[in-house]
């Protein structure tokens, strides 16, 4: 073997090296189907919550593929603690932001989203920038009790879509849902628990594939919407008016507080898993406020909040491939879908069951998550009561709509459709107050 050719070969495993294209490109495109299922599935339920229509609907999903587009392109290429992170990870929407995102269309639609969301990232951004300051207000306990909730916040999402995902749909909790559904959820099964490689990575793409093909064969897909969609669209910033909510904002600015500790978290599991040290500040800053940053332009062009993708993160640290050039091919695929209406109209058509059979598992997934965040603290009389009070108030609340009618109206509005606010408020504050446990000696 030549030199030229050893050189070329290590250079995916260096930052700066010029590796062989035809080595570069699949393992960027392993990166991309590991982190654009969030990219469709997440903007089509916010816009199936909004009632918006179908053309809205291809708006969202291409601002969400751009913004997650730009913000890869951040991270690989920015410079490092302005704007990027300069650490080779994936950027994707972030599930952790659907509860919220669902309940805030719900009352105030688009615009009332709109200004949250873009409201909410500086937010984020800020605490990239003082997170050494408040970083104790999030401990283990806490970002675990919040994802946990989350997760199971969002189960009751999936089931509905794997029924139809609208009770007043004539088809509605059909056989034929069910079946295309469970067809969808066991594909996903057998990729993830039986396949190895790329097809572990992607199984949950693999079973909308599956899913797709399975309803375009039984003719439950309409493909009216693709021929009138164009080949090539740049997006229309504040096609979605803003308008700015302040228990809107507080409930949404919370999660992107929560997803920020979220992403330092991903940050120092790459910079662990790849270098063997811990993230630096510049790193955690950088990456913190590029996320966000891009969060805030999804917030103008129509698209979801972004977060740092874990499962890119596994790939990682399982491959060792870390040079930016690999990012850089993943996230110039990204941007080619997200310019291209048509492709996004072709997504748009993704029948509910298919989409509720395989966010299932991500969403469970995420609950997993938050319990294994809570494990790693220990599970202590004190950690176990903080998690079981924040989580079981936080579940329990909002699906009484009337259980703050006695009430002034903004307790209502702020605490009662918003698990977030609650489990996050709940841990913070019995986290601080309870006394600690003493270590036995």
């Amino acid at each position: 073997m030549s030199a030229r050719t050893t050189a070329t070969a290590d250079a995916l495993y260096t930052r700066r090296g010029r590796p062989a294209i035809g080595k570069a490109i699949p393992l960027a495109l392993q990166h991309v189907v590991a982190m654009v299922v969030g990219c469709i599935t997440m903007p089509m339920i916010v816009a199936s919550s909004a009632g918006v229509s179908p053309q809205d609907q291809i708006i969202m999903v291409q601002a969400s593929l751009l913004v997650a587009a730009l913000a890869i392109l951040l991270q690989a290429f920015g410079v490092k603690g302005f704007l990027s992170s300069c650490l080779p990870v994936m950027v994707g929407s972030g599930f952790a932001f659907l509860p919220t995102l669902r309940s805030i269309v719900e009352q105030y639609g688009m615009s009332g989203l709109a200004g949250a969301q873009i409201a909410g990232a500086v937010m984020g951004m800020v605490v990239g920038l003082v997170f050494k300051k408040i970083r104790f207000l999030f401990p283990p306990i806490v970002t675990g009790s919040v994802v946990l909730t989350i997760g199971i916040s969002l189960y009751d999402t999936a089931v509905n879509y794997m029924a139809g995902g609208s009770a007043v749909a004539p088809t509605y909790g059909s056989a034929g849902n069910w079946i295309l559904a469970l067809v969808t959820l066991v594909t996903v099964i057998v990729a993830g628990q039986f396949g190895k490689g790329m097809m572990k990575a992607s199984a949950t793409l693999i079973g909308m594939l599956v899913g797709y093909l399975a309803a375009a064969l039984t003719g439950g897909i309409d493909f009216s919407g693709i021929a009138s969609a164009g080949w090539v669209q740049l997006p229309e910033p504040f096609h979605f008016a803003p308008a700015f909510h302040f228990n809107a904002i507080i409930s949404l600015g919370i999660v992107f507080m929560v997803n920020a500790v979220q992403d330092i978290g991903q940050l120092e599991a790459t910079a662990n898993g790849v270098y063997e040290r811990e993230a630096d500040g510049a790193e955690i800053t950088g990456g913190v406020i590029g996320n966000n940053l891009c969060s805030l332009l999804g917030g103008i062009l129509g698209g979801v909040p972004v977060a740092t993708a874990g499962q890119n993160v596994g790939i990682v640290v399982t491959t060792k491939v870390i040079n930016r050039v690999v990012f850089g091919i993943a996230g110039v695929v990204v941007l080619v879908a997200g310019l291209v209406p048509k492709l996004s109209a072709i997504l748009v058509t993704i029948p509910q069951p298919v989409l509720g059979g395989a966010t299932i598992t991500v969403f469970g997934s995420i609950a997993m998550t938050g319990v294994r965040m809570l494990a790693r603290e220990g599970l202590s009389p004190r950690s176990t009561f903080i998690a079981g009070l924040s989580v079981a108030l936080a579940v329990g609340i909002p699906q009484l709509p009337g259980v703050f009618a006695g009430c002034p109206a903004w307790i209502g509005q702020i605490f009662g459709g918003s698990e977030v606010i609650i489990v996050a408020l709940t841990a913070i504050l019995l986290n601080l107050i309870l006394p600690r446990e003493k270590k036995e000696i």
